[in-house]
């Protein structure tokens, strides 16, 4: 009976999360005009006519394609480069014993609480000064390297056997080479709760691209959608199917490293 309860609650819970993205995407398939005049009854959740019309408008009225290769792009580019460099600075920390070590780890402990909006003037007039704005640097650079990166690679190294690494280097194995071809491997799990993480981040970003981008070629989809509701003719049915397709690639990322996610969770203590 308990098992029972439990599995009923967490479905009422699951289901309470679902229901903005049901609703979204069953309002991306009706006619506009009935997008929200049926919200406030059960027939929101299922439409009397379902079409792709809505879809296409949206193609059609912006350049949906051109903004959706910007945001893969710009953030495919921040997580490869975030998990080289994070889990290169987190096996330092967690192996390698250099002066200034303790201090450095904890300026970047530090640099945990630090929310984006805080820096983000003198950013801003940092990447001015570069000549970085409305481009895709701008939004790549200042996001590769990140402090909680580095400390969930840390915990997760700090858990490996250093015997791993004492075979290699008897074998005559350089830092490096132990890195990659020894510890990187051993370490999968980690590396796709970090790319999760990562991905989830920067896909959602929309403070630093309103910043730093004015036209459409580096625009991400946060911001162009954002754009896009203000566009007359304000259509409901088009705004819900620009946002399915906007949650679309990040839905398929979890679902493909739902399984490396998990074990990552589990291995590095991730709570919340």
């Amino acid at each position: 009976m308990k098992r029972v309860l439990g599995g009923i609650s967490l479905l009422l819970v699951s289901l309470i999360y679902l229901a903005p993205v049901l609703f979204m995407f069953i309002g991306s398939l009706k006619p506009d005009a009935d997008v929200l005049v049926q919200a406030g009854s059960w027939r929101a959740l299922w439409p009397d006519t379902a079409s792709l019309e809505n879809y296409r408008n949206v193609i059609a009225r912006v350049p949906f394609g051109r903004y959706l290769f910007n945001s893969l792009f710009i953030t495919v580019a921040i997580v490869a480069g975030g998990l080289l460099v994070n889990s290169l600075a987190g096996y330092a920390f967690s192996r390698l014993q250099f002066r200034g070590r303790n201090l450095l780890f904890a300026v970047v402990l530090a640099l945990m609480i630090i929310p984006l909006e805080a820096i983000a003037v003198p950013l801003f007039y940092q990447v001015t000064l570069f000549g970085w704005r409305d481009t895709y640097i701008v939004q790549i650079i200042p996001f590769i390297a990140n402090a909680f990166s580095i400390y969930l690679f840390y915990t997760y190294f700090l858990g490996l056997p250093k015997e791993l690494e004492e075979s290699a280097r008897i074998d005559g194995a350089g830092v490096l080479h132990t890195f990659f071809l020894i510890i990187a491997p051993n370490a999968l799990p980690a590396f796709a709760s970090v790319a999760i993480l990562t991905f989830l981040t920067q896909w959602g970003a929309f403070l630093w691209p309103l910043m730093v981008t004015s036209g459409d070629a580096v625009r991400p989809l946060p911001l162009a959608i954002a754009t896009f509701h203000s566009l007359p003719p304000l259509q409901w049915g088009d705004i819900f199917a620009f946002g399915v397709m906007m949650v679309a690639p990040v839905i398929l990322v979890f679902i493909v490293f739902q399984r490396w996610f998990v074990r990552g969770v589990v291995a590095t203590g991730i709570k919340g």
